[in-house]
Parts: C-alpha cells; sequence; structure tokens
C-alpha cells in the first residue's frame, strides 16, 4: 500500500469523506482511522491533514462542530449533502480510473 507521497492528487480528499461519511470524527480520529483500515500501510501525516480537512470545509464537503472530549476541546468533522455528492461522484471516478487500470494490466502484456 503507499504512503501518503505516493498517492494520486485527490485522492487523500476521496479517503478523508469516505472516512468521515461513517460518522462525525475528529481530524486525530480520522489519521488513526485510516492507518488501522490500511493496517498501518498508510499514516497521514497532520501537515497534510488538516489543510485537506480545512479545504474540504471550505468547499462545503465536511462541517465543523466543537465538541469537549474528556476535557479537551476537539473539532469533529460530519459531511455535508454536498460532501455525500461529492463522495459519491469522486468514489465513481474512482473505480472507473480502477476498472481502466485493472483492464490494461491484464491485456497488455
Amino acid at each position: 500500500m503507499p504512503g501518503k507521497s505516493d498517492l494520486p492528487q485527490g485522492t487523500l480528499d476521496l479517503l478523508i469523506l469516505q472516512v468521515v461519511g461513517g460518522g462525525a470524527i475528529h481530524g486525530y480520529g480520522i489519521a488513526q482511522r485510516l492507518k488501522q483500515i490500511t493496517r498501518d500501510a498508510l499514516q497521514i501525516r497532520q501537515g497534510s491533514l488538516y489543510p485537506a480537512l480545512y479545504r474540504l470545509e471550505k468547499r462545503g464537503y465536511l462541517k465543523a462542530t466543537w465538541k469537549t472530549v474528556a476535557g479537551r476541546d476537539a473539532k469533529f468533522y460530519a459531511l455535508t449533502k454536498a460532501g455525500e455528492r461529492q463522495l459519491e461522484h469522486e468514489s465513481a471516478g474512482w473505480e472507473r480510473l480502477s476498472a481502466v487500470v485493472r483492464l490494461v494490466l491484464e491485456t497488455a502484456k
């Protein structure tokens, strides 16, 4: 599995939207969930994660609310309706691209 630097452009946004689609979650939780799902193969650095979260929030795909957890304030992110549509759009695009790449890999020898 590729590391962050190996991710195609825009892939991080798709992964974030997918994780947040599972329910409201804070930034650190998103990073931990991606690490868990990929069995430590993908570790997103804060320097990449938080600018992506800010960008997705600015575009209207995420809505952020502050909550206090264990005595600390944390910004929790949730998908907006626009975020749900964007997730569907990006997922479909990724599936099409994956199918095309798979076709080439299987037949072009």
